[in-house]
């Protein structure tokens, strides 16, 4: 009997030729919404960051990077302002990615905002929830500008600058 189930659930799979441990992503035309862009909007490309964290994708964080990215935060302790590549800042996520048990990133108002069709700035704040373990967990409250360009208008946007201007 248990052969037959089986037999039966492996022929409607084949059949309708889908794979039901990894189903597709709804169409947004049904109410949904798509988890993963295009980025072909400025909005797209903040959707992607956070379901890059949300899963700890490093696939889908590695599409955000412009090949010539920088990373820039300030060191107030020392008083000077720190900076690494798109290689260091895959690294250091990649490592992020795999000691958290789950990061939660909230993405708040656009506090400014410039640029054209090809290239833009935005500043904007955000809340982290990094969550090591049930009794280490980290809250990060904090501001990002990015600079962000495209080689036109059918192309994805890319950060190219991320400026870290919180203050901890």
């Amino acid at each position: 009997m248990w052969t037959r189930i089986f037999c039966v659930v492996m022929s409607v799979m084949i059949t309708a030729s889908c794979n039901p441990f990894a189903p597709a992503i709804e169409d947004g035309e049904e109410g949904g919404t798509n988890l993963i862009t295009d980025q072909k909007t400025v909005d797209g490309l903040f959707q992607n960051f956070r379901y890059a964290y949300t899963f700890k994708d490093t696939t889908i964080y590695g599409g955000l990077l412009a090949q010539d990215f920088m990373f820039t935060y300030r060191d107030y302790e020392r008083r000077v302002d720190e900076s690494w590549g798109r290689d260091e800042e895959m690294r250091i996520t990649w490592h992020l990615f795999q000691n958290a048990g789950s990061l939660n990133l909230v993405w708040n108002n656009i506090v400014g905002f410039s640029g054209d069709s090809l290239r833009s700035s935005v500043t904007r704040s955000f809340n982290l929830t990094v969550t090591f373990n049930p009794s280490d967990i980290v809250r990060v409250d904090g501001r990002v500008s990015l600079d962000l360009r495209r080689s036109s208008a059918d192309h994805p946007w890319k950060i190219t600058q991320w400026k870290d201007e919180s203050n901890y």
